[in-house]
């Protein structure tokens, strides 16, 4: 061991082992102004998409309308959600996904009835991770003994700011508002309290995640298959595998079912199938055409290598990594939903926070296998050695989270045209603000979210629904339309039906049918 990295550790160890605690006031103070400021320039970045019309229906309005049932002690009814899909203007969330989790939101619909709520609160959600994160990081560095207490806290910063910037999480946030804001802080908090043997902790927070999404259970089994290879965790391994398989298999195949839902609904899987069962049978036999579903289109590994980019791909050096594999073969596998395989939107949220927690763990292996080769060879340097890495790694993980800001969502927050209102977006406003209250109104899919928290909100799609009041769009195409030639056929066909123009401008009309 040096000197220097001998001297620094003696030193803290003669404090005692409350050392290794992180519970300084300093430290209690920055991390706060991380988290804040995390959950503030999150919110910024939604609550001025939602100002400027960039918000979406599909799916903001949704958990609005869901989430706001359920403030009024109501079953989570999405009357848009069931329109659009042909499941009927009772059908509520827990029919789309079992994400009872979501219930927790509902006090906050008493304090400000409105999807901006949600945006806020998936802010805060994701930025509450981080003090758990950085706790990991200290504790797996410092009471490793890989570096001394002073360099384990920076490190423990530099990763959580990676975290906090990175695009996973952004994506999360710029694709407005889904249960998968939970995941981050519950995964944080079960590892972070395995780590400590807190094994409470850890089944509480497991069955939590287990409240977030029918298919968090791959997640819970994930995390039971890492336990298995931990020594003093492989009961609890087990017990995990077994719950998470068994919780998804009740949650898609019995609770989505009793709550309006279709089993079968999200199967994605139709070139290994048309079930579980079959799919299973099929990938068994043939392994090779299966394999060749990971990485068709190409853009799959792309997208699974650019999720390992901010800790610089070092989880493959971690068992923890193996909680990932279930996830991503449920996306990688697919063949039907596009979505699932890119990296825009709100899938990569579900397994961040096991990349940041595998590439700590990661590196502090590597550095082990660094400094015991340096023993091996009588290198007097081997302490030094190890701590440079970790620390060169450190800094590399802030470099790259850096590098790609501008290319993620969160550069167009430092763009001027991300404030500015244009014409267009004026008009949009005008014509929002010509529907009355409370009436029912067939809406485009970005201005919606505008009218959600007063009217009853229909998203304005492909079949005729004959709302009273519809807020039209034929200035730009707009989901689910095929084209915008469509939207101006529909339009016309609309005027031909008793519907009269109230306003037009820039693209936007407001219909009315008395």
């Amino acid at each position: 061991m040096s000197a220097s990295v001998s001297a620094e550790k003696d030193a803290e160890g003669r404090r005692g082992g409350s050392a290794l605690i992180p519970g300084g006031r300093r430290d209690r103070i920055r991390l706060a102004l991380l988290t804040c400021a995390s959950a503030a320039v999150y919110a910024t970045y939604s609550l001025v998409s939602l100002a400027r019309f960039r918000a979406s229906a599909y799916d903001l309005v949704i958990f609005d309308q869901g989430i706001r049932s359920y403030s009024r002690f109501e079953a989570p009814v999405s009357i848009i959600k069931g329109v659009h899909n042909e499941f009927g203007v009772d059908f509520t969330l827990l029919g789309d996904h079992w994400s009872p989790l979501l219930s927790l939101l509902a006090p906050l619909y008493w304090i400000h009835d409105g999807p901006g709520t949600l945006l806020v609160a998936q802010a805060v959600l994701l930025a509450a991770a981080i003090p758990f994160l950085w706790l990991y990081t200290f504790r797996a560095l410092a009471d490793g003994r890989l570096l001394g207490v002073r360099n384990a806290r920076l490190v423990a910063y530099a990763v959580s700011f990676g975290y906090a910037i990175s695009w996973p999480v952004v994506e999360t946030v710029a694709f407005d508002f889904h249960e998968a804001a939970f995941v981050p802080l519950l995964v944080a908090i079960l590892l972070e309290s395995h780590q400590a043997g807190r094994r409470s902790h850890v089944i509480l927070a497991a069955a939590g995640i287990l409240l977030v999404k029918e298919d968090m259970g791959l997640l819970v089994a994930g995390l039971g298959f890492c336990f298995l290879v931990q020594r003093g965790s492989r009961r609890l391994g087990a017990a995990f595998v077994v719950t998470g398989i068994l919780a998804a298999y009740i949650a898609t195949q019995v609770l989505i079912p009793a709550f309006g839902g279709r089993s079968n609904y999200y199967w994605a899987y139709s070139a290994l199938g048309g079930d579980a069962q079959e799919a299973i049978v099929n990938a068994v036999l043939h392994p090779i055409e299966t394999i060749k579903l990971l990485w068709t289109p190409p853009m799959k590994m792309q997208t699974l290598l650019l999720t390992l980019a901010p800790v610089l791909l070092l989880p493959l050096f971690s068992p923890i990594t193996i909680a990932l594999v279930p996830l991503v073969l449920e996306r990688m596998l697919s063949n039907s939903f596009p979505n699932w395989w890119v990296s825009e939107y709100h899938y990569t949220a579900f397994i961040v926070m096991i990349v940041f927690i595998g590439g700590v763990d990661g590196a502090c292996r590597i550095s082990r296998r660094v400094s015991a080769r340096a023993q091996a060879k009588g290198d007097g340097s081997a302490d030094d050695m190890a701590a440079k890495f970790i620390n060169r790694w450190a800094v590399c993980v802030i470099a790259v989270g850096v590098a790609i800001v501008p290319f993620s969502s969160l550069g167009k927050l430092f763009t001027p045209g991300f404030y500015s209102i244009s014409e267009r977006q004026k008009a949009a406003a005008e014509a929002v603000s010509r529907i009355p209250d409370g009436v029912l109104v067939e809406a485009s899919n970005n201005l919606a979210p505008a009218l959600s928290s007063r009217t009853q909100t229909l998203l304005w799609d492909r079949t005729p629904r004959r709302a009273p009041w519809i807020l039209a769009d034929a200035g730009k195409k707009t989901f689910p339309f095929l084209s915008l030639d469509e939207q101006i056929s529909r339009v016309r066909f609309l005027l031909t039906q008793g519907y009269e123009k109230q306003f037009e401008s820039n693209g936007y009309l407001v219909l009315f049918r008395r």
